[in-house]
């Protein structure tokens, strides 16, 4: 009991890397969650910030779920790596650091994901990718990818393993919890796209 609660507190720990804020008082002298959408975010650093800023807050906040997943794994095997993984998603979502106002956790969830199974994670970036790039519509794309996942791992992880589907709807459902406000005004067609600048 002692290592899951370890490896959740490292998780989360890691997870409270508040990348885009950081960036943006180091490098910008502006806090990010009061600008565009207030979301502290790989999306709303593009906005904010331009493309480098955006691409140094998404490499970093995979980065994240990359080591969660290490540690975990190292602590408690694959069940830790998995558990490690969702906790720093957990942490990048709902930091104590920015008083529990973070990110939307695809980023991080990229990060995890990859190192658990890259085949999966591969497809989901693809779909995600091509349909932004279809729409602009970066929140659109996320949400699709991320709900891919948990049918994913029934059609692909064989044999069937219980622990991975139930890691795989924990994560598509905070994605999706996180996008709320976004899907909301993608039925009301008032969601920005691509490229809008906040700043």
């Amino acid at each position: 009991m002692s290592d899951i609660i370890a490896v959740i507190l490292i998780g989360y720990g890691i997870g409270n890397f508040a990348t885009s804020y950081i960036l943006g008082k180091v490098f910008k002298k502006v806090d990010i969650r009061k600008h565009g959408s207030g979301n502290a975010g790989a999306t709303n650093a593009l906005r904010v910030f331009g493309v480098k800023l955006a691409a140094a807050t998404f490499v970093i906040d995979a980065l994240k779920g990359v080591l969660a997943v290490i540690i975990g794994s190292s602590i408690l095997g694959s069940v830790g790596g998995l558990i490690g993984g969702i906790s720093a998603v957990i942490g990048h979502n709902w930091p104590v650091v920015l008083k529990f106002k973070g990110g939307k956790g695809i980023a991080s969830t990229i990060g995890v994901v990859t190192s658990i199974n890259y085949q999966i994670a591969l497809i989901c970036i693809v779909v995600g990718l091509l349909i932004v790039i279809k729409t602009k519509y970066v929140s659109l794309g996320s949400i699709t990818a991320i709900s891919l996942l948990p049918i994913l791992s029934v059609i692909m992880v064989r044999p069937f393993d219980l622990h991975f589907l139930i890691f795989s709807l924990v994560l598509a459902a905070m994605a999706i919890f996180r996008h709320r406000t976004n899907i909301k005004r993608l039925i009301e067609g008032n969601e920005s796209k691509l490229g809008q600048k906040a700043l």
